[in-house]
């Protein structure tokens, strides 16, 4: 199928025609998305970006650029209750945390993936070693693994931004740990370096789509490697290992890839990396990315707590005994 019928069936689906192309969304994080607008619909965008299909959502979009005209201010949400004429609302909304995708977007091959997501993939390092991670959005948001940072209060992360054709390496040490899940092995951090610039992203794709044999790529840091890229496939989608179902992949896996993105051959992150069987070659496995959007929708189960670092749940306290007994009299 053609990216066109791709399109023009993506739109037929959400029940909206294609739209020209040339159009820019602008967020209200300050960051903007240029590409095709597919489709409107009372909640969302659907906007192709070239490589990958965007579902962004409007209360997100500051305005709508169509193909080169002037801007126009995002319809209100179908939630959206306009407020009286002779009163203000403010509202503050907070910015997209990730962006994923509806459908698959067309493969495309890994060496040009490669060079328009590389410099989300960034490399995490700690006083007890070093591992992987992606960005999110370009606010400094971004994912690695739990075992990562366990245990650790200092963290820096290195970033590869492009520069006049080269990869200039910027470390960041103000680095804030948001959520974390022990049980899934995901962390969420936030760079909040005050120079730091709007980082580049990667798209979330969707793991339920996959099928065994479909190729995968790897990058991240194996054995502190920086960008080093390795592909495989899908072995299978449900390898059950201590509770837990892990993607397999024959993609080689390393110390060091640790929380760094698994591709499809559409650039989107399908897992992210975590382990592989030592004694073993071709044995790699990854946490299904329907995982890490459950964790991301609900980080504020897992916030992090200082007290606890190591507790990924936050508590209510419970009622204390005079207080119970008080009720009763």
């Amino acid at each position: 199928m053609s990216l066109k019928e791709f399109a023009a069936l993506l739109a037929l689906l959400l029940g909206a025609a294609p739209i020209a192309s040339a159009d820019t969304l602008q967020l209200k994080d300050r960051a903007a998305l240029t590409g095709t607008l597919l489709a409107e619909k009372p909640d969302a965008v659907v906007l192709d970006i070239g490589y990958t299909v965007l579902v962004v959502p409007r209360h997100s979009i500051a305005s709508i650029t169509r193909n080169g005209s002037t801007p126009a201010p995002a319809a209100p949400a179908a939630s959206f209750i306009p407020a009286p004429s002779n009163t203000v609302a403010t509202v503050n909304v907070p910015p997209q945390l990730y962006y994923s995708t509806l459908l698959t977007s067309p493969a495309r091959d890994v060496s040009s993936l490669v060079k328009q997501i590389g410099e989300a993939v960034v490399q995490v390092r700690t006083p007890g070693g070093l591992g992987s991670g992606f960005f999110l959005n370009a606010e400094g948001y971004l994912i690695t693994n739990f075992h990562v940072i366990e245990g650790e209060t200092e963290i820096s992360v290195e970033v590869y931004h492009q520069k006049d054709g080269q990869l200039d390496r910027e470390t960041y040490k103000q680095v804030k740990i948001i959520a974390i899940n022990k049980f899934h092995d995901l962390a969420l951090l936030r760079i909040e370096d005050k120079n730091a610039p709007p980082f580049k992203f990667i798209t979330l794709g969707n793991s339920d789509l996959l099928n065994v044999g479909d190729p995968v790529f790897a990058v991240g840091s194996p054995l502190g490697l920086e960008r080093t890229v390795t592909q495989g496939i899908l072995s299978t989608k449900t390898r059950q290992m201590e509770g837990n179902l892990f993607l397999q992949t024959s993609t080689q896996i390393n110390p060091g890839n640790s929380g760094g993105p698994l591709f499809n051959l559409a650039g989107e992150v399908v897992g992210v990396t975590n382990m592989k069987i030592t004694f073993g070659e071709g044995l790699g496995f990854a946490i299904p990315v329907e995982l890490v959007k459950n964790f991301l929708d609900h980080r504020d189960a897992f916030a992090y707590a200082a007290d606890n670092p190591n507790n990924p749940y936050r508590y209510l306290e419970p009622p204390s005994r005079a207080r119970v007994k008080s009720d009763k009299e």
